[in-house]
């Protein structure tokens, strides 16, 4: 029932809500009205605008660490834990020698117990807070987004079978390399966390932008029921 329908007013009537009480109510539904379609116009730029200050915080750590504020840094670290394991062997690494490293060339840096603790060193650099494979998922998904704005209305949901495929690579890459049977590098990881970022906003933008129309502009039944019938 519309709150600004007069038959809602005589209803608040019958059970006895004073004039307070019904500003109150019709405040808290105009505002929760008003953020619900606020979400749903601008939904895609909240998501991208998320990923980019997800992603901001994983690189600014090497920065600072080169820059000597070490305090800051090491609480960005502890924080994207939560999110990646931060293995230095598997992770980019900013302001060194090179980019990336073999487990051979970091074994004599590392921490059997913690491998993870390793943040770098001015000589080999530091590494970024997350991994070589959330780098390519989550700056994969970020501009895929934005080129989601650009295609917007007319590019087709993906079926979830092609999904399937496309993120296929990155279950063996990961499996098999998490039981041991074999160690990807840094090319193999990248290129299939990409698969997977662009995959996931393939199948999901498209079906969440019909979702969010469905809540801007809803359907109403126009017809009629159908007239009741006695029965003889």
């Amino acid at each position: 029932m519309d709150r600004k329908d007069p038959a809602y007013d005589l209803y608040l009537d019958l059970l006895g809500v004073g004039p307070r009480r019904r500003a109150l109510d019709r405040l808290v539904v105009d505002f929760v009205d008003g953020l619900v379609r606020f979400i749903a116009r601008h939904w895609l730029a909240l998501a991208n605008l998320g990923l980019l200050a997800f992603m901001v915080p994983p690189f600014l750590a090497p920065l600072l660490m080169a820059a000597g504020y070490e305090y800051p840094a090491r609480f960005i670290y502890l924080a994207y834990r939560l999110t990646c394991h931060q293995l230095p062997t598997r992770s980019y690494f900013l302001f060194g020698r090179q980019p990336v490293y073999s487990p051979e060339e970091l074994r004599p840096f590392i921490n059997p117990a913690d491998p993870a603790a390793f943040l770098g060193n001015p000589d080999l650099g530091f590494k970024v807070a997350f991994c070589e494979r959330d780098v390519a998922i989550y700056g994969v998904m970020l501009l895929a987004g934005l080129a989601y704005g650009l295609l917007r209305g007319r590019l087709r949901a993906l079926d979830w079978r092609l999904f399937l495929v496309l993120i296929l690579p990155l279950a063996v890459d990961g499996t098999t390399q998490l039981v041991g049977l074999r160690e990807s590098d840094w090319l193999l990881r990248t290129l299939t966390g990409a698969l997977f970022g662009a995959g996931w906003v393939w199948l999901a933008y498209p079906r969440v932008d019909r979702a969010m129309d469905a809540v801007l502009s809803p359907t109403w039944p126009t017809s009629s029921p159908p007239r009741r019938t006695s029965i003889r």
